[in-house]
């Protein structure tokens, strides 16, 4: 009886993404940034909050000419407690989206102290993109867009105001957070990082590129 080749017909698997870059959502609590997320991966929104415990993530594949870029974008915790956990995550990551509520003073305070965490526990080469969410609630502002515009150019980062709920310039945020990494590393096809087993994914694919939306902005 001749043998059974059981690797007959079996393919090599071939890699579904070129490079990843790992990015992490930060700022306080109740700012937006798991509404944030879920806008920009399943384009969903709900009202309710419910506070991130810990961390969590997903994964979302976008395209830059001929690379295939997957995404790992990390929703953490706003909380002090958590602050721990979360910052052992910044290694590695190469790109942050920094997240205050422009209807919350505290938030916005906190911005400076989120900007030092990044620069403490981060690669110095991670860029930063500074966002001024819920801007759909123009009547409820107590952080003017001069301020926050000011803020950002102080600490050397871009700006950007959105809203998830609207989904104003929510892709725009992370687009040109793609398209910074990219020109600031020439060799992103190694950037390689690997996903931490255990944690709970979800795997989509990018749509056309839409076009920005104005947010006071």
């Amino acid at each position: 009886m001749a043998k059974a080749d059981f690797g007959a017909g079996l393919k090599e698997v071939e890699p579904t993404f070129d490079c990843m870059f790992k990015l992490l959502i930060i700022g306080n609590s109740s700012v937006g940034k798991t509404s944030f997320l879920f806008r920009y991966a399943d384009d969903s929104f709900s009202p309710a909050f419910v506070s991130t415990v810990g961390i969590d993530f997903k994964v979302k594949t976008v395209y830059r000419d001929t690379k295939r870029i997957k995404l790992q974008i990390w929703d953490t915790a706003g909380q002090e407690r958590y602050r721990t956990i979360t910052t052992a995550y910044y290694r590695g990551a190469m790109g942050f989206v920094l997240m205050y509520d422009i209807t919350n003073e505290e938030s916005f305070n906190a911005v400076q102290d989120w900007a030092t965490q990044i620069k403490t526990y981060s690669l110095d080469s991670a860029q930063v993109i500074l966002v001024g969410n819920k801007c759909d609630r123009q009547g409820e502002r107590v952080v003017t867009l001069l301020r926050g515009k000011g803020l950002a150019q102080q600490l050397g980062f871009e700006y950007v105001e959105t809203s998830a709920k609207e989904n104003t310039n929510v892709r725009r945020v992370f687009d040109r957070l793609v398209d910074v990494i990219l020109a600031n590393m020439p060799q992103a096809g190694d950037a390689d990082l690997p996903i931490t087993s255990g944690a709970k994914a979800t795997r989509l694919t990018d749509p056309p590129p839409e076009p920005p939306k104005n947010c006071a902005c």
